[in-house]
């Protein structure tokens, strides 16, 4: 039992996800796709439990880098497996207990479920199309689906708080409307997004437009610019003072009136936090043909999202934490009891020590989906058939532009077409892309 306690440190490592991941957004955020992909297959090759967080990184190089068939792809394999690795593993869990929660396999926060789908309908418009309709339908269900499960036999649910996604009915509004018949659909999904998204700038006169029945007049059709904006929510390490001050108060307590001595709480107990970035970028502005077309505006805030749903789960993330530390508490003083270990001899410090040991080489669970924009923005603009100059200029949130990218797009009557741009700052990265394909 004693080398037992000896050896259970080395179940856990103090190197955090987020550690790894810096240099992989280094790279993406300065325009550098070719290094930030580098960075992912070295860290793919290494394997472990980060292989699905690593492939939603490649996903968005990919889509960024003009590859949106590839993007969704990937996409679509790590929807696939996070799907079964809700389906909790019991030898995982118990693991957790005596290292952290790194040792299970990660099967993403809410909101990178339900961006996911979010990603997978805005890459399908990109280069097809075909299947934007039933990635909006899974967006909404994921969400009703992740709502359900959290919910507890006393009725309380945690989750009831979490805001729903409007981009998922927008995009099948804007889909339903260009059939030019099904503008009844197209006015339901878009009333939708006004009530879910109250703040979405052009909600109103999308909602009277397709109450109309009008998606463009003749020899016209519609350009949708869609822009990644901002550098995105990532995780990274915290203490949790309060929860650390309790349980040192407590195992001194124990150790004071019971038969054998806890491992006093020296390392902090450890739980991740959602960071969102300061961002100078703050939307795009659009020209046409040299002439102001209009500037995005958010229809999904990635960055209240995922600090939003991390604040209603974080008393349940904190009490697992707490819940592994007296586990591993009872683990030390269980060896003691079995080993017949007096207070103040050799085998009892060497224990206490394992259990400091063992306790500071827990990590918080860092893994997340880092190369999320902070916000999702869209404008709308409806133009003469034909080719037009388009270019997208970031816009700071003090006014100040940034460098104009220009992209040739041609517009089809009575149809949509779609861009697609990342300015995590104040620059384009990778390239601008559009489609489908004429």
């Amino acid at each position: 039992m004693l080398h037992f306690a000896l050896y259970i440190p080395l179940l856990s490592g103090c190197s955090t996800y987020s550690d790894r991941l810096r240099d992989v957004r280094r790279s993406y955020f300065a325009g550098d796709l070719a290094q930030a992909e580098v960075a992912i297959d070295a860290a793919l090759q290494r394997g472990g439990k980060e292989t699905e967080v690593l492939k939603l990184e490649r996903s968005m190089v990919q889509l960024a880098a003009g590859k949106p068939r590839d993007a969704e792809r990937t996409l679509l394999e790590v929807r696939d497996r996070f799907d079964y690795l809700e389906q909790k593993s019991l030898g995982e869990s118990a693991l957790s207990l005596i290292a952290d929660s790194n040792s299970k396999s990660y099967a993403g926060e809410d909101y990178e479920k339900v961006l996911i789908r979010v990603m997978l309908a805005i890459s399908n418009l990109m280069h097809d199309g075909g299947d934007a309709l039933a990635y909006c339908h899974q967006i909404t269900d994921k969400q009703q689906q992740i709502v359900q499960a959290a919910a507890k036999p006393d009725g309380e649910n945690p989750k009831l708080a979490y805001k729903q996604v409007a981009l998922g009915p927008y995009i099948h509004g804007l889909v339903r409307e260009a059939s030019h018949t099904s503008y009844d659909d197209a006015a339901r999904a878009l009333a939708t997004v006004c009530s879910w998204q109250p703040d979405f700038a052009y909600g109103q006169q999308d909602l009277l437009r397709v109450q109309q029945g009008r998606h463009s007049a003749p020899g016209h059709g519609v350009l949708y610019v869609f822009a990644l904006v901002g550098r995105g929510p990532y995780k990274q390490e915290s203490a949790e003072v309060a929860s650390s001050v309790s349980l040192l108060i407590a195992d001194r307590i124990l150790s004071a009136t019971g038969k054998h001595t806890l491992p006093p709480t020296i390392a902090p107990v450890k739980v991740p936090i959602v960071v969102v970035p300061h961002n100078d970028v703050a939307q795009v502005r659009v020209w046409v043909d040299r002439q102001p077309g209009g500037t995005t505006a958010t229809i999904t805030d990635v960055g209240r999202m995922a600090a939003e749903q991390h604040e209603a789960v974080f008393p349940q993330i904190v009490a697992e934490a707490v819940v592994r530390r007296v586990v591993k508490k009872g683990v030390i003083y269980g060896a003691k009891e079995a080993t017949g270990t007096s207070r103040h001899s050799a085998a009892n410090l060497a224990l206490d020590v394992a259990g400091i040991v063992w306790e500071a080489t827990e990590a918080a669970d860092t893994r997340c989906w880092g190369l999320l924009p902070e916000k999702i923005q869209v404008l709308r603009l409806e133009l003469p058939a034909g080719v037009h100059q388009v270019g997208l200029q970031p816009l700071s949130r003090y006014g100040t532009g940034g460098r104009e990218e220009t992209q040739r797009v041609a517009i089809l009557d009575g149809r949509n077409t779609f861009m697609l741009a990342s300015f995590p700052e104040m620059r384009l990265v990778g390239q601008v892309v559009t489609g489908p394909k004429p």
